[in-house]
């Protein structure tokens, strides 16, 4: 049951947390973005405390999860149900709009940034 509470908790900050930043990036968000921003952040929650993979290797398992996710919701939200929260057709290396390449490059980054600051949480919380 514990468990569940933390990453009820994790989910929670993340969802908001991405509509937040999506509110000061782009001055719009959607639904759908508080969805993304739970499973992601929930994810690399339990990769930051269940696994022993490199940085590197963290970064790069972040980026193809938001990647997915983005790939996924954009499937259903912007092709299937059109309701156009983001294309990225006018992007290089894009694929049916909804993923690109630089975008994955952007979540390689921001993975670490995420990574890094459950790294300094874990530390600050163990250091007691």
């Amino acid at each position: 049951m514990r468990y569940f509470f933390i990453y009820s908790y994790v989910a929670l900050l993340g969802g908001f947390g991405y509509c937040t930043i999506e509110m000061l990036w782009r001055g719009r968000t959607h639904y759908s973005m508080f969805f993304a921003g739970a499973i992601v952040l929930a994810s690399f929650y339990y990769i930051a405390s269940c696994t022993r993979l490199s940085f590197f290797t963290r970064c790069i398992a972040g980026a193809l999860i938001i990647t997915g996710i983005e790939l996924i919701l954009g499937i259903w939200f912007n092709i299937i149900l059109k309701e156009n929260v983001w294309d990225y057709s006018n992007m290089p290396l894009n694929f049916m709009g909804q993923i690109c390449l630089p975008f994955s490059a952007l979540w390689f980054i921001a993975s670490g940034a995420v990574f890094k600051a459950f790294d300094y949480l874990k530390l600050s919380l163990y250091a007691k």
